[in-house]
């Protein structure tokens, strides 16, 4: 089993506060944490949220921005790579991103309908920004999975401004989880979904280093948690909801996007390879990857030694051993599994555009994994 189970404080409702993950007593993995268990542990990393939540419930959706540093990154770019696991998802930026090898914007990600209002507001913000004054190219990074459910997805109303909201807010503190920007309208399991985020600390090649992962979860399943089935023993959302007087809505089957940052010097090719061990994490959970899922991974190094000089007609980036790799493998496949986790756990009951998503019941799950032989 991939877990240790610790003494879990209360768990709160679905209205109420709720833990992460590890804070209710379900601790994925051996490896340690950063000290924050996200993705800013990498340092330099940044993530900023605007959320859309209007009062008539019609409107759930948001931006989450992820800088890979907080210099100017359109110069001095990162090493980076994207796995497609599936690809039925609307990804702005591949093909470039897998020709050269390297991420010169932040990743925004958003909902389905809000990829092209996010990256052309996100160009815009860069074209503003001093240095940039005689660019004519830029190759903005968005990923999104459908929040259609309880987002009047058609209505498209993402504006310039909260995309420049999530990129100016941006910062290296804790990351909020749960129903938060990008994840405000996402669905999970059947249950609520939403952004989360995880980190692990490994030895590799005699130096330490870090791998942070965030997620965007909106896929469906059977939930496994820390290699329990839990799925198969809840109720069916559904019926949660009718017991509850609510109108449910779809069964959750959708996508994921999963960001990887690590300060490890790893080129492009070996970020391919980083990226792709995420799915492992994925599948933990119980995770169908269904012919409708866009299931996708970004991976960049924060490593200034794996960086392009700019201007160099010979390149000479310093990079880990393929042979040092494996303790990322293991980090990367822990911290994608734990950020799903958290993003369900910490999400709360959300009633939307076409009915309720309600919250994952912690106080059914955490006791069917503290005692998994009596679900």
């Amino acid at each position: 089993m991939s877990a240790a189970l610790a003494c879990a404080p209360a768990l709160a409702s679905g209205d109420g506060e709720r833990p992460r993950a590890r804070d209710a007593g379900v601790v994925i993995g051996t490896l340690p944490t950063g000290p924050l268990n996200a993705i800013v542990d990498v340092e330099g990393v940044a993530v900023g949220h605007a959320t859309l939540d209007d009062a008539d419930d019609t409107v759930r959706t948001g931006v989450t921005a992820i800088l890979p540093h907080g210099g100017d990154l359109f110069h001095d770019r990162v090493p980076a790579a994207i796995h497609v696991a599936n690809g039925f998802g609307k990804l702005l930026g591949v093909t470039q991103v897998r020709e050269l090898g390297e991420l010169e914007t932040p990743i925004l990600l958003t909902g389905t309908l809000g990829v092209w209002q996010a990256a052309d507001a996100m160009v815009g913000w860069l074209l503003a920004r001093p240095g940039m004054e005689e660019v004519r190219s830029i190759n903005p990074v968005v990923g999104e999975t459908n929040d259609g459910f309880l987002n009047d997805i058609r209505a498209r109303p993402l504006q310039p401004a909260h995309v420049v909201q999530a990129l100016e807010s941006a910062s290296t503190a804790d990351v909020r989880e749960g129903a938060i920007g990008a994840g405000a309208g996402t669905v999970a399991f059947g249950w609520k979904g939403g952004i989360g985020t995880s980190s692990r600390r490994v030895e590799a090649a005699g130096r330490g280093y870090t791998v942070g992962v965030l997620v965007q979860s909106n896929f469906g399943g059977e939930l496994a948690v820390a290699g329990v089935p839990v799925g198969r023993h809840l109720p069916d959302p559904a019926e949660y909801l009718r017991q509850a007087g609510e109108r449910p809505v779809g069964d959750g089957d959708g996508s994921i996007m999963i960001v990887v940052a690590t300060d490890a010097p790893l080129d492009a090719r070996q970020l391919g390879r980083l990226a792709s061990r995420a799915i492992t994490g994925l599948a933990r959970t119980g995770a169908s990857m269904s012919n409708g899922s866009g299931d996708y991974v970004i991976a960049f190094s924060t490593a200034p030694e794996a960086w392009r000089t700019p201007g160099e007609a010979v390149l000479a980036p310093a990079t880990l051993a393929n042979d040092a790799m494996t303790p990322l493998f293991v980090a990367v496949a822990e911290a994608t599994e734990e950020a799903i986790l958290n993003s369900m756990f910490r999400a709360k009951t959300v009633r939307g555009h076409r009915g309720t998503v309600p919250a994952l019941p912690l106080e059914l799950v955490v006791p069917m994994v503290r005692n998994p032989s009596t679900p």
